[in-house]
């Protein structure tokens, strides 16, 4: 079905699926018992296994493919790529700084501004996803729907424990479990907007698809480094969350080889 659709309307519906995850993890506090801390943390490092694994077959080496097919030089491609990851890493660096995930930890639980802390730590998840929205634009906007779903994918499972996270926190505010779970799914659909700009960027101008593709990957690493992986190994009582990371990596590798 994706193989029919435009890059554009293929960015677009999987940016959207990918958000729409925020609300699958959300799920929990409606109707089902909320998942331990274990389970979260297993789910994290199989995400981070699967962004990680995506990054480098699905965005940097097909990147690399795209730019030595326009005549580059095999140095130089990789030049191209490093600058690509390099920016992608720093853009979401410098809006971790200004709009952190985790200051929903600072402070005590019963401090005044309590308020104030969970509302900016809905904002910053809501903002983090548009560049996550984008980078499955930049995937889907080159016309390869394997490359496509396979970042959807990452980011998708990765904003489950999200979606999770933030309908909590709305809870804490006092919120009702259907509010909360509509917040959760605002915040999951700032990412199609994202898989808008992203394909339309590489469909206007098909020479931006490679620094697209790292953009996304920079992204996505730093994530990964920088957010989940600390915070699995933060929470993990034991190796199960380095386990889920190792058979994420090692899936997404052998389905990017094997239906690559």
């Amino acid at each position: 079905m994706l193989e029919s659709l435009s890059p554009v309307a293929a960015g677009t519906l999987g940016s959207l699926a990918a958000g729409l995850m925020t609300a699958v993890g959300a799920l929990p506090l409606l109707f089902l018992k909320t998942p331990s801390r274990q389970m979260e943390s297993i789910l994290l490092g199989f995400a981070a296994g699967v962004m990680l694994a995506a990054s480098f077959f699905s965005l940097i080496i097909p990147g690399v493919g795209v730019l030595e097919d326009h005549g580059a030089s095999r140095a130089m491609a990789a030049g191209v790529m490093a600058a690509a990851v390099l920016l992608g890493a720093a853009a979401i660096g410098v809006l971790n700084r200004f709009a952190p995930v985790d200051m929903l930890a600072i402070g005590p639980a019963g401090s005044r501004d309590l308020a104030r802390r969970i509302w900016l730590f809905v904002f910053a998840i809501t903002l983090h996803n548009f560049p996550e929205g984008a980078a499955v634009g930049f995937a889907f906007g080159g016309g390869d729907m394997g490359q496509g779903l396979s970042t959807a994918l990452g980011i998708g499972i990765q904003n489950m424990p999200e979606g999770l996270a933030v309908a909590a926190a709305m809870g804490t505010l006092g919120y009702g479990r259907w509010t909360a779970f509509a917040a959760a799914l605002a915040s999951g659909l700032v990412e199609p907007v994202g898989g808008v700009v992203g394909s339309g960027l590489v469909a206007l101008s098909p020479s931006l698809l490679p620094w697209g593709l790292g953009l996304s990957a920079g992204a996505m690493i730093y994530v990964v480094t920088a957010e989940i992986i600390p915070q699995t190994r933060a929470e993990a009582r034991d190796e199960r969350s380095m386990i889920g990371l190792m058979i994420g990596l090692v899936g997404m590798m052998f389905l990017d080889i094997a239906l690559g």
